[in-house]
Formats: structure tokens, C-alpha cells, sequence
């Protein structure tokens, strides 16, 4: 069922939204506010967490505060990866997470955090562990970033790909799984830490691999999962299809719902990035998925509260 509705995926990285076209993230927290809004009218008690930053900048929460995006959300969220991304190392993590406690006084969770084996399997073993031992307890939910390794085929949702180097290539080797489905050493380990430990993975549209996924996670006891929801995917053929198969998959978890990725023709600029050109509509998929899948994990809501705007599939 749902747990959480996440608005956004790391809103303060370039390669989710462009802060070209919204350098002081005015549109992004506009764009945050009528989502908010859009969520809390459909299901009140359903806690609304800000998509997870990275880099873990307090700077930005401050932003977001003094632009009232905090109003309308009841969760910040951080992402980490210190041995693979991030210019702090993995020992550092309580101060990460003090930084930002600093500047507000929501709860914080860290919705991603991981270690790929582009250098050595045995590098992803002792970054789980030690993870697990600096973040169990210094907040409520830990999401690990990810059960399977991304297929090469697929290429990583990043703006400048192969130009970025080995930082690029990292995205394929953050999985417990290989692309083949074959475990790594990480994968048993993984074992020790759930349920406090939950996974978060991303599904493709049509994924092949979300009923092994489902498997998988059962059999490491994993209880809380993130994922995410597509909205520029929902204008694929068939994709309430699709998102009805991943939620139905997925009903046994505790599962905080990501909504994200601009439309390319529905943003100022035509990429996933972009802001959109009218924020409503954002918010009205929000709000569409959020009662449809609030309904379905059989949770009452507060009723169509939100007009969908015309011209709308939902």
C-alpha cells in the first residue's frame, strides 16, 4: 500500500530538473506547492515527502522554506553516495543528516543511498555495513539505491551520458542483482539489515523484471520500497495498464511513490527536466495517481476534492 508520496526525484541535480530554465527554483517550487496541494486533497493523512536532494545541500532546504514549499510537504528527503559521488566521505553521514536538521524541523529520511562495485564487489559488502551502522536509527526510513543493476541497453537518466566518465558508468553497478539477475556478495548481506532497511528501485515502463523483483524482495524481507510513478510515461500507449501492473505487484509493501519526469511536450523545454509549462497539470497527475492508488490499497480517502483539469486522461 502507500506509504508516502514523494514529489519530484532530486530537484536540486541537473540531470532532473534545469536550472538553466529555473535557476532560483521559483518554477520548481511552484510546481512543488500545487502538487502538494494536489496530494493533501486527496488523501489528507498521506505524508508528502520532498524528492530526495542530492547533493545533501541545506542551502536548498533554506530556499525551499523561504519559498513555502515546506508548507506542503511533511518529509525532506536526502540522497548519498559517498563513495562513488559525493565530494564527503561515508563516516560523515550523521553530520549529512545534522546539516540539514539545522534548517528544519520536519523528518528527514534518506530515500537513497547505495555502492556500486565499478571498482570491486567486495567495496559494495563493507559500504552496506557500514551504511547500515551510521543511518539505522538516525532516521525513520533508509531506502537502498538498488536491488538490480541498470542494463547497459537503457542507458542512466543523466543530461551529458558517456561525457561524464567513469561517473556515468557507476550507474550500472549499483545492484545487490547484476543485470543478468545473478546475486553479488552484497546481496546476502542485505539480509541483516532489512526490515529497517528498505530498497529503493526503479521500474522501467513495461519492466520485464518486476515480478522477479517481487521475489527477491520478499525473500530478503525488504517491508518499505520506493518507486516511482512516470508522468511523462503516462502518456505512453496503455500506461494506466502498466502503472495499475507495477501497483498490484508491489500491494504488499509499504511503498513511497515517486512522481516525476516532465512530458517532452508538456515542458517549456521539450525534456524531462524541464518545468512544465502549466503546473496544474503536474499536480493533476498527482492527484490522479494518489486516489487511484490510495482506492486500490484499499485506503479511504477524502474524495475528489481536486478538480482534474480539462482536456485531462485521468
Amino acid at each position: 500500500m502507500l506509504e508516502a508520496a514523494m514529489i519530484w526525484n532530486e530537484p536540486n541535480n541537473k540531470s532532473h530538473w534545469d536550472p538553466e530554465l529555473d535557476p532560483d527554483w521559483s518554477l520548481f517550487a511552484e510546481t512543488a506547492i500545487a502538487a502538494g496541494q494536489a496530494i493533501a486533497a486527496e488523501a489528507p493523512h498521506l505524508p508528502r515527502v520532498l524528492g530526495g536532494i542530492s547533493p545533501i545541500d541545506p542551502n536548498f532546504i533554506q530556499n525551499m522554506a523561504g519559498k513555502g514549499v515546506l508548507d506542503h510537504v511533511d518529509v525532506v528527503a536526502v540522497h548519498g553516495f559517498p563513495l562513488d559521488w559525493n565530494l564527503w566521505q561515508i563516516q560523515e553521514w550523521p553530520a549529512q543528516i545534522d546539516m540539514i536538521r539545522a534548517v528544519t524541523d520536519l523528518p528527514i529520511w534518506v530515500t537513497e543511498v547505495g555502492v556500486s562495485t565499478f571498482g570491486a564487489e567486495e567495496v559494495q559488502v563493507w559500504g552496506l555495513g557500514r551504511t547500515a551502522e551510521l543511518l539505522t536509527g538516525k532516521v525513520p526510513r533508509i531506502h537502498w539505491y538498488s536491488l538490480y543493476d541498470l542494463p547497459r541497453s537503457w542507458g542512466a537518466t543523466t543530461r551529458h551520458k558517456e561525457a561524464e566518465g567513469s561517473s556515468y558508468y557507476r550507474h550500472f553497478y549499483m545492484g545487490l542483482l547484476r543485470e543478468d539477475g545473478s546475486p553479488k556478495p552484497s546481496l546476502e548481506a542485505f539480509g541483516q539489515y532489512t526490515p529497517e532497511m528498505g530498497i529503493c528501485q526503479w521500474f522501467h515502463y513495461e519492466d520485464p523484471r518486476l515480478d522477479e523483483a517481487v521475489a527477491w524482495l520478499k525473500r530478503l524481507g525488504v517491508r518499505h520500497l520506493r518507486t516511482g510513478i512516470s508522468w511523462a510515461d503516462s502518456f505512453r500507449p496503455n500506461a494506466l495498464a502498466w502503472f495499475d501492473r507495477q501497483m498490484e505487484a508491489l500491494a504488499d509493501f509499504e511503498v513511497t511513490l515517486t512522481y516525476c519526469f516532465t512530458p517532452e511536450h508538456r515542458g517549456i523545454a521539450p525534456h524531462h527536466t524541464s518545468p512544465p509549462q502549466v503546473k496544474e497539470e503536474f499536480a493533476d497527475f498527482c492527484a490522479a495517481m494518489t486516489r487511484r492508488y490510495m482506492r486500490q490499497s484499499g485506503v479511504s480517502t477524502s474524495g475528489n476534492k481536486m478538480a482534474v483539469g480539462s482536456g485531462s486522461q485521468w
